[in-house]
């Protein structure tokens, strides 16, 4: 999970009636995001990982409640004394808070009483919009986009959650859609790019909203290198299960190594062999794997060990924003359509391929501060940098990303064992640029 920074020229539509347009657009998608789901499945937890549907739909309305309702309503009284305790995820500075591995133990509130909560927030925020003139407004604009973006994050939790929900049931139910056809992975080429002293971040000044660990922009030196034109195919994955990719120590980092044989790993996560064929959970149901389509649901240590196996590495984060911005496909990405889960590369253009909206890639750097980083004051500044420590840089977006929300500085984060993030993997050499 990621958080804000709101850059002192920060800019969107101020306009009551705009911004009112915008919070409805994104509190109405969450909730079709979570219609095709029952009262049961919502609240479900599978792993201490996961949270349950109605936990997020909470947690969000919670947000809004909390960062903008209780400091700028006038007579503000929460909507419920103990929904700040159950849906506060990990801000320490606002209090206690439920335990996070025993969310899904809540069976009241149950999903109507929050469509209850979710409906009573919404109807005071409006009306906290209507009322504010243009000064306070514009005061209170970038917590608002912060709340979209907050949200927005959330969506991606859950489908992200809801899959490895649906997994564990034997009946191997459908979330919504149908997988494309079958296809097959085609030749793996390279886009050289050249190194020098590159700029890194986001700039306030011309690119909007981001999130405080995007910034500062600075300075970083890169060699010359070479990325894969797009991300490696289940194909390729099921070359290196054959070649005993999981069963060679010499490929993998010692945690690595001590992480698959503790949780006997055989293949990526939502693979299962039968009579010889590998299937694959999706969102759209199991099916046999599909030798073109991007493999996902791997690790940080997986990616790690694959590169080793190809004779290549992995690229840092600064190299993965460089080569795309350098080749022109810096605009924010979106999503697969609706389509739940990543796509084939389709044909080679000479450049990179599968940029966003397929599967976040793994990249090489440590999540830690840019250079002069400052977590911003209060609660709000507990989001990111208490978490820098421990985890890897993913880059990109990805299949469940909502519309709009990533952009080539985003820098998504996750420990190096998780699998259960729509993450795949991204190849790089070193290289004599053209």
């Amino acid at each position: 999970m990621t958080v804000i920074q709101t850059p002192a020229d920060w800019r969107t539509d101020q306009d009551p009636g705009g911004l009112v347009q915008r919070y409805d657009d994104v509190r109405g998608h969450t909730e079709r995001l979570a219609a095709p789901l029952s009262p049961e499945d919502q609240t479900v937890q599978s792993m201490a990982d996961v949270s349950p549907t109605k936990w997020h739909r909470a947690h969000v309305t919670w947000f809004f409640e909390t960062f903008l309702l209780a400091e700028h309503e006038s007579g503000f009284a929460p909507f419920q004394d103990q929904y700040w305790f159950l849906f506060n995820s990990y801000y320490e500075t606002l209090g206690p808070r439920y335990s996070r591995p025993d969310r899904g133990l809540i069976t009241r509130p149950g999903v109507h009483e929050v469509g209850d909560y979710r409906a009573n927030v919404d109807d005071r925020v409006r009306d906290l919009i209507a009322r504010l003139d243009d000064g306070t407004l514009a005061a209170l604009a970038p917590t608002i986009e912060l709340g979209f973006h907050h949200e927005q994050q959330h969506q991606e939790l859950l489908l992200m959650d809801i899959k490895h929900v649906l997994s564990r049931n034997p009946l191997q139910p459908v979330y919504a859609g149908a997988p494309p056809p079958r296809s097959e992975p085609d030749a793996l080429g390279w886009v050289d790019v050249e190194g020098g002293l590159v700029e890194i971040g986001h700039d306030p000044t011309t690119q909007g909203f981001c999130f405080d660990n995007e910034l500062p922009r600075h300075r970083q030196w890169l060699e010359p290198y070479r990325l894969a034109d797009r991300l490696v195919t289940n194909g390729e994955w099921l070359a290196f299960v054959a070649d005993g990719g999981y069963r060679r120590h010499e490929l993998w980092l010692s945690d690595g190594w001590s992480r698959v044989n503790a949780e006997g790993w055989t293949a990526p996560l939502y693979w299962s062999e039968v009579d010889g064929v590998w299937f694959e959970h999706t969102l759209h149901g199991t099916w046999p794997v599909d030798p073109g389509a991007p493999v996902c649901h791997v690790s940080f240590y997986e990616a790690e060990a694959f590169a080793t196996w190809a004779g290549k590495r992995l690229p840092s984060e600064g190299e993965w924003e460089h080569a795309v911005v350098s080749t022109g496909l810096s605009s924010t990405g979106a999503p697969a359509g609706g389509a739940y889960h990543p796509r084939a590369a389709g044909p080679a253009t000479g450049g990179l391929r599968q940029v966003h909206g397929e599967c976040w890639e793994w990249t090489s750097s440590a999540y830690h501060p840019y250079p002069g980083f400052h977590p911003p004051p209060g609660a709000i500044g507990e989001y990111n940098g208490k978490f820098m420590s421990n985890q890897m840089v993913l880059r990109g977006g990805c299949a469940l990303t909502s519309p709009g929300h990533a952009r080539t500085t985003y820098r998504n984060f996750f420990p190096h064992a998780a699998r259960w993030a729509l993450s795949g993997v991204r190849l790089a050499d070193g290289g004599a640029p053209r």
